[in-house]
């Protein structure tokens, strides 16, 4: 592939997506990329740069700031956004990428899953997705019921797979080191070849900030699309109660802390955006530069962009 094909493919693909959004009533904008705040993530560093006497955040993801525009009545919007994380690289990791991000009120899971099979359809040719319960793809590639598993069931599962236990002095990180680590190096490797998977109904514990089913507390209505068994796109049914939203934000400090990362200060202004105002919906983080690496059957980010941070 030349410069050339490069540059034209991933806007060929750009405004392809984006005309999927844009005739589903989406509003493309643009937020600044250095903040104040972030959101603290137990997997994720962010950034920080130091501005005179303060500090500022390059943003892990548009998140924050795109939250903060749905209760003021900005609707269904989306993002091509530049995202920042610290310590991040590898084939389908960098520093820097570009997120697609968007947010959609009064949206399903069924919607949305509708909206990724069109944009799967559209760019990687595929037909169809499957939907797939975190049960039913844990008991048939790591066999084990996340639902009903202790954490020295998963460990054991390790084990029977010879994946090595993950290393962590918090006992109560057990069980959602091991799900994480089972999902993957079991399960996710099988995902998505036929046609994408979407992966969704997760445990509680790994809600992050997914509302939990009103009918089934113990399941987080999180979903995760895979294909060829790379992680594509994330999401779920946004939780938008304050005190929830506050209570899973000091769960990632204690995880960062346990870990012996930085304890990062809450995000004031977008928790007070959470309140009668916020609307109920679904938001998405799609991984653009993936994207467009799947559709052109490369192996890296690095191959379909023209600078990587390495070479920038």
């Amino acid at each position: 592939m030349t410069l050339r094909d490069l540059l034209e493919r991933r806007v060929r693909i750009r405004r392809t997506v984006a005309a999927l959004l844009d005739a589903r009533g989406f509003v493309e904008v643009d937020t600044p990329v250095l903040g104040a705040e972030v959101v603290p993530e137990a997997h994720i560093e962010p950034i920080r740069v130091r501005v005179g006497t303060e500090d500022r955040y390059l943003q892990a993801s548009p998140e924050l700031l795109m939250k903060r525009l749905l209760p003021l009545g900005s609707g269904p919007i989306y993002q091509f956004a530049r995202a920042f994380r610290a310590g991040e690289r590898g084939d389908h990791h960098d520093l820097e990428f570009v997120l697609l991000e968007w947010y959609e009120p009064g949206a399903t899971i069924a919607g949305t899953a509708d909206l990724l099979d069109r944009i799967a359809h559209d760019v990687l040719g595929t037909d169809g997705i499957e939907r797939l319960g975190c049960r039913e793809a844990f008991m048939a590639h790591a066999g084990v019921d996340p639902f009903a598993a202790t954490a020295h069931d998963l460990e054991m599962a390790l084990d029977r797979l010879g994946i090595a236990r993950p290393t962590t002095t918090g006992a109560d990180q057990r069980w959602d080191r091991g799900f994480e680590l089972l999902l993957a190096e079991a399960v996710q490797p099988h995902l998505g070849h036929a046609r994408p998977t979407l992966l969704e109904r997760w445990p509680a514990s790994q809600a992050a900030l997914a509302r939990l089913d009103p009918r089934e507390p113990a399941v987080a209505e999180r979903f995760e699309l895979f294909f060829s068994g790379v992680e594509l796109a994330n999401g779920w049914v946004e939780e938008t109660s304050r005190g929830v939203v506050t209570e899973r934000l000091e769960a990632a400090n204690h995880s960062r802390a346990i870990d012996d990362r930085a304890v990062l200060p809450l995000p004031s202004r977008l928790l007070a955006a959470h309140g009668p105002q916020m609307p109920d919906g679904v938001g998405v983080a799609l991984g653009f530069d993936r994207l467009v690496m799947l559709g052109a059957g490369a192996r890296s980010i690095d191959a379909v962009r023209p600078f990587s941070s390495t070479t920038a």
